[in-house]
């Protein structure tokens, strides 16, 4: 897999390591079974209720705090472990927690931001899988400016690693045309 990023970190897209038949059945799986909640993030010291959902897995009920906003890991499902297993074997790195979004169509999308909050191991991996609808994605230096874009499509994989959470943001921008759902799962190592 080639770096997408020029420069400053890793991320690297393997496409789909899924087929499409399996990623409609996890698709539908995750929407059923996943312990789904409206995010809540503090913006301009207020609370904001999300319509994205999201839910947090993990080998022990670890604490995840990111917009100043703490949650509790819930213990893995079976498909959650299959999926892990999956994300391990590609990327090659190992994962002890997995944060979901849940996304109902193209009006929801997920602002510029770094995964850099002090629980997570510095510099570490985050692999991420999407089902559903495909969405742009996109990458920001901090310092340059400069941007990269992909389209994550359904079933597919993209891993981020070294510094890259520091030198480098990230956005799911909206796409309003898009109708249909999609799930995003994003492994990732808690260190205590």
């Amino acid at each position: 897999m080639d770096n997408l990023l020029p420069f400053d970190g890793t991320a690297w897209y393997a496409g789909p390591v899924f087929s499409a038949e399996e990623s409609q059945r996890y698709l539908q799986i995750l929407l059923q079974t996943i312990h789904w909640k409206h995010d809540e993030v503090i913006m301009f010291g207020k609370k904001i209720v999300t319509s994205r959902k999201v839910a947090w897995y993990g080998d022990q009920s670890f604490a995840y705090t990111y917009a100043r906003i703490s949650r509790q890991a819930l213990p893995w499902s079976p498909e959650l472990l299959r999926l892990k297993a999956v994300a391990e074997a590609v990327s090659g790195d190992t994962y002890n927690s997995c944060l979901l979004n849940l996304y109902h169509d193209g009006k929801e999308g997920m602002g510029w931001h770094r995964d850099n909050e002090p629980e997570l191991k510095k510099d570490g991996a985050i692999c991420s899988l999407s089902f559903g609808a495909a969405r742009k994605f996109s990458f920001k230096h901090r310092v340059s400016g400069e941007r990269v874009e992909i389209l994550l499509e359904n079933g597919s994989l993209l891993l981020m690693k070294g510094p890259t959470q520091t030198h480098w943001l990230h956005q799911l921008p909206p796409a309003r045309a898009i109708k249909m759902p999609r799930i995003n799962l994003t492994f990732r190592t808690i260190v205590r």
